[in-house]
């Protein structure tokens, strides 16, 4: 059984009773930093939670090029994972531990028992799927009209916010596989952001002023 503080941070959106269930029901995980959470193709059983951390969601091409979709944040949930559960399919994305994350997983049929039963646990999941449809239809925005230097500051300003950080620890090949380009093309972009007076580059850190 979860301890119920643990899950204070749900209690705006949550109610009592619902808070009680996920406590009875839930199981707490840990994922370490570049852990797989959930993988492509997998069976979901289980829906995350997200306590504290965060886990970058991500697609990938025939090819096995990653691209970044959005990022879960502390007190929210992947509405990807809740409609492959709906539909009882295999997961069409890879969520990865962005840093060390503390996650409640709910068995999908207590999920889908609170979303006919319950109006705060239905409220909470179509809340979710708006700010994931905002977030993915931001993400089309940027591939399709934003230039690769200004999706790479946008990419970077996202982080600090993220990490509650000014000060980002990342490699180069990292924001490559993120951003789906080549390390070259984000070592010369990051160089001119640097020249522009917009961050400061040192080993595997970057500075966003």
């Amino acid at each position: 059984m979860i301890n119920q503080l643990l899950l204070e941070k749900f209690s705006h959106q949550l109610d009592n009773s619902i808070i009680k269930d996920i406590s009875e029901n839930g199981i707490i995980q840990i994922f370490l930093k570049n852990d797989i959470v959930i993988d492509i193709d997998q069976e979901l059983k289980f829906i995350p939670l997200l306590l504290n951390g965060s886990i970058k969601i991500l697609r990938e091409d025939q090819n096995g090029n990653e691209l970044l979709i959005y990022f879960l944040e502390s007190g929210e949930t992947c509405t990807m994972s809740l409609t492959c559960c709906m539909e009882t399919s295999k997961s069409k994305i890879r969520a990865v531990a962005e840093k060390s994350s503390t996650l409640v997983m709910i068995p999908v049929e207590n999920m889908q028992l609170w979303f006919e039963g319950n109006s705060s646990w239905r409220n909470f999941i179509l809340e979710s799927y708006q700010k994931r449809f905002d977030e993915m239809l931001e993400t089309i925005d940027t591939l399709a009209f934003m230039k690769m230097d200004a999706r790479l500051y946008k990419y970077l300003k996202n982080k600090t916010v993220m990490h509650d950080s000014n000060m980002i620890k990342i490699k180069h090949q990292d924001i490559s596989e993120d951003l789906h380009t080549s390390r070259v093309v984000i070592s010369r972009l990051l160089k001119t952001l640097e020249n522009e007076g917009k961050i400061v580059l040192s080993r595997n850190k970057i500075k966003v002023l």
